[in-house]
């Protein structure tokens, strides 16, 4: 059998196989956060089409860290109930389920709340002006994580990704480029990464130490002075004690200059952080070649692949790579009558 439909266990889940479909905003609650039939459609059929984890799309830990005034939220029990619909149609048709908690800091775009930053620095010039944030802010912050992680329980999910990539909030901290405070959460690395290592304390305060927690971040900030993956493996150091289990390997979103995108752009930037942390990655990037994604593997420069536009496109993707590398795996039996075979 090929690696990439081979299981990869984390703490108590195993997922099936090493496809992840990669949270991507589907920008379509109502401004009450609350996951509706769409959601549940969108999910619901990537797990019917093979996908071993499906990671949901950013989910806002507090009403001004949503990225528009249309993201699902989990910042109140009342949106419990229809994310665990969701949850639980996606296990019964064999995929397990994780969660991205996430926080947009000065990217936040919902026009009736007031934004935060580290440092009062625009994304860009159509972007407001973000109030830096206040230690009573940060402590707030820290205690929403903790609080919707709380709430990922009762959904049911298998794992919790924190979102700490594309310019959002933890991000922000991270980088040098928009973290110019002169307190204990500015300057040094040390310094940079303490507001995550707080937000991850605060997790595995209620995240029980048996379920993996994954880590998304952007490794590559695309100028000079900002982080590099050499850089960003020196700051997983510093809180992967925490309880961190697995890198999901991004880049980009910090500022607004375009990366030259290419299929698996960002593999090497995996490699490097695999390396330098000792920890599991997810790798991705443009990937829609079967054969390069079972490559990724077989050569241990990732332990899993994650997969974006070729799963919008593709619900099916992991069924079709399948026939593509070893055509052993079983498709759904209500699908069964039209499953490819080699002669």
């Amino acid at each position: 059998m090929s690696k990439l439909f081979t299981s990869f266990k984390l703490k108590d889940i195993e997922v099936k196989n090493r496809i992840v479909m990669a949270p991507m905003c589907m920008y379509s609650a109502g401004n009450d956060g609350i996951a509706n039939d769409w959601h549940f459609v969108h999910y619901t059929s990537r797990a019917v089409g093979g996908a071993g984890l499906i990671l949901q799309e950013a989910t806002a830990v507090e009403p001004r860290g949503r990225i528009t005034s249309n993201d699902l939220g989990l910042w109140d029990d009342n949106q419990i109930d229809g994310l665990k619909r969701i949850v639980d149609a996606v296990k019964q048709n064999g995929a397990l389920m994780g969660v991205q908690l996430a926080h947009a800091g000065r990217k936040c775009e919902a026009e009736e709340e007031q934004i935060i930053a580290p440092s009062p620095i625009a994304f860009s010039e159509e972007y407001r002006l973000p109030k830096e944030m206040t230690k009573e802010d940060i402590k707030t912050v820290v205690q929403a994580f903790k609080d919707a992680a709380g709430r990922c329980l009762k959904v049911g999910y298998d794992i919790i990704e924190i979102h700490g990539a594309h310019g959002y909030v933890i991000n922000e901290f991270l980088s040098p480029v928009t973290n110019k405070r002169t307190d204990e959460y500015g300057g040094s690395a040390e310094n940079r990464a303490r507001f995550l290592k707080e937000v991850l304390h605060a997790v595995r305060e209620v995240w029980t130490p048996e379920k993996p927690l994954i880590l998304r971040v952007t490794s590559e900030d695309y100028v000079e002075e900002g982080n590099h993956p050499e850089d960003l493996a020196e700051l997983i150091n510093l809180v992967k004690d925490e309880g961190v289990d697995i890198i999901n390997v991004s880049s980009g979103g910090l500022v607004s200059v375009a990366p030259k995108a290419f299929q698996g752009y960002q593999v090497k930037f995996a490699e490097i952080i695999k390396e330098g942390t000792g920890l599991p990655v997810i790798a991705g990037g443009l990937i829609i070649d079967p054969h390069m994604a079972e490559e990724i593997l077989q050569n241990n420069r990732a332990d899993m692949i994650f997969l974006g536009r070729a799963l919008l496109r593709n619900p099916y993707w992991p069924l079709h790579a399948d026939y593509a590398l070893s055509n052993e795996i079983s498709w759904p039996k209500q699908y069964e009558r039209a499953k490819l075979r080699r002669k």
